[in-house]
């Protein structure tokens, strides 16, 4: 929603290259944050299992196991590593990779001030990635919620009032959303404080998490999950980059529709979460109370949900199409130029319900080698996709590619699923 914001706002304010230029911006923190994707994804299916195997613990009135406050403290610890390692390498990063993406001096220009802006931002960035990943483990999706609607409501109003009723202009959504995201870890920390009684994390504490007989298993998982990363950077930066080879108003286009894209997952990642927090739960009770695991009719009831907000999304997206992009840009050349592209919009919900959703649930599950596998696959199939296709039907490629990615998800996840669960 953040980025949604942030290029709906500078859509009405200025050109294409301005939006390109968000664009860029946007998928220069894609780059660095997606590689931390585990500090979430992680945190939430290692703590889910650690509160099913606590349950015992939590019903003599513990409000936190142990182990669940000790993968807090790993997951916390590198955050703050990985968020300072981040502002050490921001000149060369920034520098380096928009010397490979091809772009206008415009939309490099756009970018660089956006991105040296919200770089500041880091450390609430990696930290709200841990607590989103531990409170969703906790079966708390009321936390996230909170903040999440903190830091999108702070982020409206700050970046419409920075970037229309100052002089920072377009870069002044940047500050919005540097101010967005530290009021959301000024929430996180405080629900930390109140509802869960962890006033501090002490040295001695931090160090007895962090030995490697603690954190090994928890890296092994990242690992997995950090090459997970690195495949849908092939396919997310790789089509905004891609994108950025046919101009720039090619460039605004392919933005405003990843947006739209993502604003869809945003709804049915919230049965993907549920599914992390049920699934991991799950596997956790299964260890300490021995039953046979009774899961499929957690993930028949979220498939469900799952596809009927995918279909819900397609008719929305069929019967309001126009109105959604120009909700995003009034320049009615990238409107005109979005129309062609209408109909991936309005079928890509349904497809990629399913991909999404067994995220959730393989998250859950801790399945780190199967995510793994199936995000290689997906990035094989991006590149297939648009790579045999670019030469007939241009910018279309890029969009017959991301679906291809989204098959080979959701055909691998879906085949593998009874092997896990065995």
């Amino acid at each position: 929603m953040v980025g949604i914001v942030d290029t709906a706002i500078v859509g009405h304010l200025s050109d294409a290259a301005a939006i390109g230029g968000i664009a860029i911006g946007t998928m220069l923190f894609d780059l660095l944050y997606w590689n931390f994707g585990f500090l979430r994804v992680g945190t939430s299916g290692l703590t889910a299992q650690a509160y099913g195997k606590g349950e015992r613990l939590k019903e003599k009135g513990e409000r936190v196991p142990p182990e669940c406050r000790k993968i807090l403290t790993q997951s916390v610890t590198i955050a703050l590593i990985a968020a300072f390692a981040i502002w050490a390498i921001q000149y060369l990063f920034v520098t380096a990779v928009l010397a490979i993406v091809p772009c206008s001096a415009e939309v490099a220009a756009v970018a660089r001030d956006y991105f040296f802006v919200r770089i500041w931002a880091a450390p609430a960035t990696m930290m709200l990635f841990t607590f989103k990943g531990w409170f969703i483990g906790m079966q708390d999706t009321k936390s996230p919620m909170a903040v999440d609607i903190l830091v999108n409501v702070v982020n409206m109003a700050a970046s419409y009032y920075l970037a229309v009723h100052t002089p920072l202009g377009v870069v002044g959504v940047a500050h919005g959303t540097v101010i967005a995201q530290y009021s959301g870890l000024t929430l996180a920390i405080g629900i930390l404080c109140i509802k869960y009684g962890i006033i501090h994390i002490g040295l001695k504490e931090i160090i007895e998490a962090m030995r490697w007989t603690e954190v090994k298993r928890m890296m092994s998982l990242n690992g997995n999950i950090f090459i997970r990363s690195l495949c849908m950077m092939v396919v997310y930066v790789g089509y905004t980059s891609l994108a950025s080879r046919f101009g720039d108003t090619e460039l605004a286009v392919s933005s405003i529709m990843m947006k739209l894209f993502m604003f869809f997952s945003f709804f049915v990642d919230g049965f993907a979460y549920a599914g992390e927090a049920l699934v991991g739960k799950a596997f956790g009770e299964l260890k300490i109370k021995n039953e046979k695991l009774k899961i499929d009719e957690i993930v028949r009831q979220l498939f469900k949900w799952a596809i009927g907000v995918g279909l819900l999304f397609s008719l929305i997206y069929g019967v309001l199409g126009r109105m959604n992009i120009e909700l995003m840009t009034s320049d009615e050349t990238v409107i005109e130029a979005a129309m062609q592209y209408i109909g991936w919009l309005i079928a890509m919900p349904f497809v990629s319900a399913l991909a999404f959703m067994w995220d959730g649930v393989y998250i859950g599950a801790t399945a780190g080698k199967q995510i793994r596998n199936a995000m290689i696959w997906a990035a094989v199939g991006f590149v297939a996709g648009y790579l045999l296709t670019y030469r007939w039907f241009g910018a279309q490629a890029l969009y017959i590619g991301y679906f291809a990615h989204l098959i080979a998800r959701s055909l691998y996840l879906t085949v593998e699923w009874k092997k896990v669960e065995r």
